[in-house]
C-alpha cells in the first residue's frame, strides 16, 4: 500500500509519564547470554544464524496461549536500492519466527532516494497488505524519516531499525519482550555487557562511543548506547516530542526527549555488525558538531531548570 508523502505536525496531549528511567533485561539476558558470547566471527551467514538461535530460543520460551503483539516496523531507506533483497528476506525471517507472537506491519519510509529504491520497494512491497511506502520528496534524514514512519503507523508499539540490517531485524522480539506498561523506549545496545559488535569499522565505534559517553554524563542516566536507531516505541509518546533535529543526532535527542517528558528508557543487549552492502550515509564531520549541539542544549536546558 502506498500510503504517499505527508508528514504532519500532530497536536500536542498530555504525555505518558512512567517511572524514572532504568534498565531491565532479565526476560532476555538467558538467550543473550548462550548466545552473544559465542558470536566471535565477522560473516553475514555465520552471524545471522547465531542471531536466529536467539529468536528460536525466546519463541520456545513464549507462552503457548500469548496473544500476537501487534507491532509496526518502520524502516527508513535512503538509496538502499542494492540491499532491498536482503532487507525483504531478514524481515520476512522476523515473520515467519514469530507469527504467532507478533503481528507485524511494515512501514518503509523512502527518505528522497536518488537511486531506484522507491521503485525497488514498490515492486516487492506495494501488493502486501501489512506493508505500506511512503515518500519524501527530498532527502530530510533518518530522524525524519522515523517520525513519518511513526506518524503512519497503526499500532501503539512502533520499532525502527537501520534498511542494511546491521541489526538484524530477528532481534526485535528481545526489544518487544522488554515494552511493559511502565516502558515508554526500549533501545538497543550492542555496548551493553552482553551485546556484540562484529565487524564495524574503528573509527565508527569511537565516534558512537564517545557520543554515548557525553550523553550518559549529561543525562545523568546509565545506558550504554544512545546513538541507535534500533528502538521499540510508544507512538502516543513519540507523535508528541518536539524533535528538533531530523539528521542522525535526532536519533540522540528522540531519546533525551523522552527522558524530559518522564518516560522510561531501557536497554536491550543487541549485536550490531557491519553493513555488507551498500555503503554509509553518515558524514562524520558534521555528525560530530551536531551533536556537540545537542550536548550543548541539553546542557543549557539543565542550567536553565535548576
Amino acid at each position: 500500500m502506498v500510503v504517499g508523502k505527508l508528514l504532519l505536525q500532530p497536536s500536542r496531549t498530555e504525555l505518558f509519564r512512567p517511572k524514572p528511567s532504568g534498565i531491565h533485561s532479565s526476560r532476555i539476558v538467558p538467550a543473550f547470554t548462550v548466545i552473544l558470547g559465542l558470536i566471535k566471527v565477522n560473516g553475514t551467514l555465520r552471524t545471522y544464524f547465531k542471531i536466529a538461535m536467539i529468536a528460536t530460543h525466546l519463541q520456545k520460551t513464549a507462552p503457548a496461549d500469548q496473544e500476537a503483539i501487534r507491532l509496526s516496523l518502520v524502516v527508513p531507506c535512503f538509496n538502499e536500492e542494492i540491499g532491498l533483497d536482503q532487507l525483504a528476506d531478514r524481515i520476512e525471517a522476523l515473520r515467519v519466527n514469530f507469527r504467532d507472537r507478533l503481528d507485524v506491519e511494515v512501514v518503509f519510509v523512502d527518505d528522497g532516494s536518488t537511486d531506484l529504491t522507491w521503485q525497488g520497494l514498490k515492486r516487492r512491497f506495494e501488493s502486501l497488505s501489512w506493508c505500506k511506502l511512503v515518500q519524501h520528496p527530498q532527502n530530510r534524514g533518518i530522524t525524519a524519516s522515523i517520525q513519518t514512519g511513526i506518524i503512519h503507523s497503526s499500532n501503539e508499539f512502533v520499532a525502527s531499525i537501520d534498511a542494511d540490517c546491521t541489526y538484524d531485524p530477528i532481534q526485535v522480539m528481545a526489544l518487544v519482550d522488554l515494552m511493559t506498561s511502565d516502558v515508554a523506549m526500549v533501545t538497543a545496545s550492542p555496548y551493553h555487557p552482553l551485546g556484540k559488535v562484529v565487524g564495524v569499522p574503528r573509527w565508527r565505534l569511537a565516534l558512537s562511543r564517545f557520543a554515548s559517553s557525553g550523553y550518559s554524563l549529561l543525562l545523568g542516566t546509565s545506558l550504554h548506547t544512545y546513538t541507535s536507531c534500533f528502538r521499540v516505541h510508544r507512538r502516543s509518546i513519540m507523535t508528541q516530542l518536539p524533535v528538533r533535529e531530523s539528521g542522525f543526532v535526532g536519533i540522540a535527542e528522540m531519546l533525551w526527549q523522552v527522558q524530559l517528558s518522564g518516560g522510561r528508557i531501557v536497554e536491550a543487549p543487541a549485536c550490531l555488525t557491519s553493513r555488507k552492502l551498500g555503503f554509509s550515509k553518515m558524514r562524520t564531520l558534521p555528525v560530530i558538531l551536531a551533536h556537540l549541539r545537542l550536548m550543548l542544549r541539553i546542557l543549557m536546558t539543565r542550567i536553565s531548570r535548576k
